[in-house]
């Protein structure tokens, strides 16, 4: 019998079928990557949206090895994201250089039905020139009154991962919209970021120390940056996939210490023993 993956039911059932099909063949050579990942997606797709619960915290997702050790999951753990996330944006704030623009399209294409938006590259399109152009042309302040009107029409749209500029959370008009989505600091050493962005045009950074202006500027929208709902540590010799790994990580944490309002009404449901209407 077909099973219908309209139904929560069928939709169980398949999502478990996949499951199965991915730990029978896992230990195989002959299983593609093309199916393996095909596989994958499906199981994601498949599984229920209220039923998705943190992939790194589920036994039946765990793939082991012959000896029965854990070797990572079976599913990508950002694929159940957006289910959990239920349309909620995210926006990535830090430092010039701390990766937000690559990190981010990497989050969002390995999320499946995320979209990546980067305030910069919308500004600059937007205007026709290019940010140290506008710099130049137009001076900071109006610069950034841009970029808040950038903010305004990309906060609007759903199920997105967001880039922003560095600068972007000096003004606390800007929070209001952040606030709407779950914020990620990409916490990232001065010294690190200089070695990435030594030798570019960055306006702030056209100083006689660079570097040190970097420091100044870091410590100032500190205070800012950690008001963020999730820091990741960016350290040096950490690639895009390793930062994206751990946001996606941390992500479901959060999640996890932070339920949704109709979890928390499910569970004083059943713990004042009423039934709860799925």
């Amino acid at each position: 019998m077909r099973t219908n993956p309209k139904s929560l039911g069928g939709r169980e059932r398949a999502a478990r079928r996949c499951r199965s099909i991915l730990l029978e063949a896992s230990g195989r050579e002959t299983l593609s990557r093309e199916l393996t990942a095909k596989m994958q997606a499906l199981a994601a797709t498949l599984l229920p949206t209220r039923g998705v619960e943190n992939p790194y915290k589920n036994p039946e997702l765990l793939k082991k090895t012959a000896d029965g050790d854990e070797e990572g999951l079976l599913v990508d753990p950002a694929r159940l994201l957006s289910p959990r996330l239920r349309g909620c944006n995210l926006y990535l704030i830090g430092m010039m250089g701390s990766g937000k623009s690559a990190v981010g399209d990497a989050l969002a294409r390995r999320m499946g039905t995320y979209n990546f938006l980067d305030t910069d590259v919308i500004l600059e399109r937007a205007v026709g020139m290019s940010i140290p152009e506008i710099f130049e042309k137009e001076g900071e302040d109006a610069f950034r009154d841009a970029e808040a009107q950038v903010l305004d029409s990309v906060h609007a749209h759903v199920r997105c991962v967001i880039g922003t500029g560095g600068g972007l959370v000096t003004r606390n008009q800007n929070w209001a919209k952040l606030q709407t989505g779950l914020v990620l600091y990409l916490k990232t050493d001065p010294e690190t970021i200089y070695k990435r962005i030594e030798g570019t045009d960055r306006p702030l950074l056209q100083t006689d120390d660079p570097l040190a202006t970097l420091k100044d500027l870091t410590e100032e929208r500190r205070g800012k940056y950690e008001q963020a709902d999730v820091t990741i540590e960016v350290e040096d010799g950490m690639d895009v996939e390793a930062v994206t790994d751990m946001c996606i990580r941390m992500l479901h944490d959060f999640i996890d210490d932070n339920p949704p309002a109709w979890k928390q009404a499910k569970e004083k449901a059943q713990a004042d023993g009423l039934d709860w209407v799925q």
